[in-house]
């Protein structure tokens, strides 16, 4: 049950925080200004790493962990979405956001912004989905 327990607090973490950097971080991009966004989008890289590793990382690695030891009376089923959604993250962060965090990093284009902000909802939809999934768990575990 502890483990299901930090998964769901990663996950509801991970997703109010994305939520958050979607809705509101991620537009403000597109008003610092050309002459002050390399720093900007340099000191939003370096501060935003140690907050979200840590939560992904936990978040992944119970996933994981609830697949060979998951508490009784969970659908096993929702175990595998919830692994699923946590590498699905991973994944997005990985091949869409990443790279459009490096494009940025030489300066600020439009066409590049639009393309963070759309494919990152593909990580505020599999975040949500697995506060849901996490949220369904407890409740079927009794927690």
């Amino acid at each position: 049950m502890t483990v299901l327990i930090l998964c769901a607090a990663a996950a509801w973490f991970m997703t109010g925080l994305h939520w958050f950097v979607q809705v509101v971080h991620y537009p403000l991009f597109a008003e610092v200004g050309p002459d002050r966004f390399l720093t900007y989008h340099r000191l939003h890289s370096e501060r935003t790493t140690p907050v979200v590793f840590p939560a992904m990382a936990v978040e992944l690695v119970t996933s994981g962990w609830l697949l060979f030891s998951s508490p009784a009376g969970t659908s096993s089923s929702l175990i595998v979405a919830g692994f699923v959604l946590a590498v699905l993250t991973w994944l997005a962060t990985g091949l869409l956001a990443v790279p459009r965090h490096t494009e940025l990093g030489a300066g600020f284009d439009v066409r590049v912004h639009r393309r963070l902000e759309s494919a990152s909802w593909v990580r505020t939809a599999a975040w949500s989905a697995h506060a849901v999934v996490v949220g369904v768990l407890l409740s079927q575990a009794g927690g």
